[in-house]
């Protein structure tokens, strides 16, 4: 396929995309607003920046986190855009930054778009976060001398066979890469075989593991376990966390073997999206168990079975807080999530055989005695019955999980200088701020 053709189609797609943002809206206002901006069309338009980032979702934002702080460091502090194309990622940049930058949602790829955009923006770089990869937006960046980098970079092995199918596209769309820096030596090879120049692909790591915990995260988890007590500090708790459609379901039978060898277990569900909070509580009522919603903000009573974390940013809050957890998105084909923030707090981490998203992180952590992977509720249920009754067990592998965490930290800093260089190199467009008195 060729660019032109490629554009074409995504012409002919656009109604068709248009109402499925309006069909999500049906469930999730949020899509429905600000809709505008993903066609450039915003007023005010979004304003000059040095730096545009690109983050999908909140997974994309949390990782890009310390490389915006940092960024946001500088003297003078840069001005940076950040897109999303999701609400949930949206709210996140909001909870994160506040007014320290701006927020847009992502334009659609098509040259028109993405040159009134670029026209309004005009940054000295754009950095992408993970695996985005838009034909028009690195065309039109290339044609204004405009450096791009593929930050954390990651690309399966089932994602690398979809690409291989738009041989031509794909080879010359990574060709326009300033940088891409990839996460392994594996994901690196693999953009390589697709076209992308051998010289600009490096391995830097995982930025994900460098992952900063807040300084009150001790005490907001102590809280967080006061409240579930339901009148016994030490009540077993378990997370299921960044579920998706068809896993609940599962979390839910799970539990239910759960209690009849664990009878006070609390079971903490996190539903990924924020539109399917009210399902799964309608779930949760279905199959009989005792709920306490998180919205509701009060303690859980003795009876509650499960507490539905329907809250925005508490996730790494009720990790710290839990015995164990399962990492959602794994026991349905969605590619799972990541499960540092599980590990990184000491927490053992249990997830399902579909984590292509995090093959090598899972890889490593399973190697090193950190994880384990089920493949069904049964085994879920076993694995999280042996850790709620053995303390010394859970601890022992969730101090593995520190480990590993801590002995692969310092790809944050090998990105950023990678990405000061070619910030020296880009021309000054009028992004800075002189905040200077």
């Amino acid at each position: 396929m060729t660019l032109q053709l490629y554009t074409l189609l995504l012409r002919l797609l656009l109604p068709l995309v248009l109402l499925r943002l309006y069909w999500r809206s049906l469930k999730a206002p949020t899509y429905r607003q600000r809709m505008r901006e993903r066609l450039a069309l915003e007023q005010p338009p979004a304003p000059p920046a040095a730096v545009w980032v690109h983050a999908v979702s909140v997974g994309e934002v949390q990782a890009a986190q310390s490389l915006i702080k940092h960024l946001l460091s500088r003297n003078p502090p840069l001005e940076i855009l950040v897109t999303t194309t999701t609400p949930t990622g949206a709210a996140r940049v909001r909870e994160l930054f506040g007014a320290a930058v701006t927020h847009r949602y992502t334009p659609y790829d098509l040259p028109e778009v993405i040159a009134r955009f670029l026209d309004r923006v005009n940054p000295r770089l754009l950095i992408v976060m993970e695996t985005e990869i838009w034909p028009n937006t690195l065309a039109a960046c290339a044609a204004r001398g405009i450096p791009t980098v593929l930050a954390n970079a990651r690309l399966s092995a089932r994602s690398a066979r979809g690409y291989a199918r738009l041989a031509r596209l794909t080879r010359e769309t990574l060709e326009r890469f300033t940088l891409i820096a990839a996460q392994t030596e594996a994901d690196a090879q693999r953009f390589r075989d697709l076209g992308a120049a051998a010289q600009r692909v490096v391995v830097t790591g995982s930025i994900k593991f460098d992952l900063r915990l807040s300084a009150s995260l001790q005490d907001q988890s102590e809280a967080m376990r006061r409240s579930w007590g339901g009148g016994a500090a030490d009540r077993p708790v378990w997370v299921a966390a960044s579920t998706h459609e068809g896993e609940e379901e599962l979390m839910l039978a799970a539990h239910r073997q759960i209690r009849t060898r664990v009878p006070t277990a609390l079971l903490v569900l996190v539903p990924r999206h924020p539109e399917r909070f009210e399902r799964v509580a309608g779930l949760i009522q279905r199959a009989d168990f005792a709920l306490t919603r998180r919205s509701a903000r009060v303690p859980c009573p003795p009876e509650t079975a499960v507490f539905l974390g329907d809250s925005m940013g508490e996730l790494q809050i009720f990790l710290a807080a839990a015995d164990a957890a399962f990492i959602g998105g794994s026991l349905v084909p969605t590619g799972g999530h990541n499960p540092l923030e599980a590990a990184a707090v000491g927490v053992p981490v249990a997830m399902g055989p579909a984590v292509f998203n995090f093959a090598a992180i899972t890889e490593l952590l399973v190697a090193e005695g950190a994880a384990v992977q089920v493949t069904n509720a049964p085994s879920l249920a076993a694995v999280m019955i042996d850790w709620l009754t053995d303390a010394s067990l859970r601890a022992h592998i969730g101090e593995h999980g520190r480990r590993v965490v801590e002995a692969n930290r310092g790809a944050l800093q090998r990105l950023i200088a990678l990405i000061e260089g070619r910030l020296s190199a880009a021309p000054d467009r009028g992004g800075e701020r002189d905040d200077r008195t």
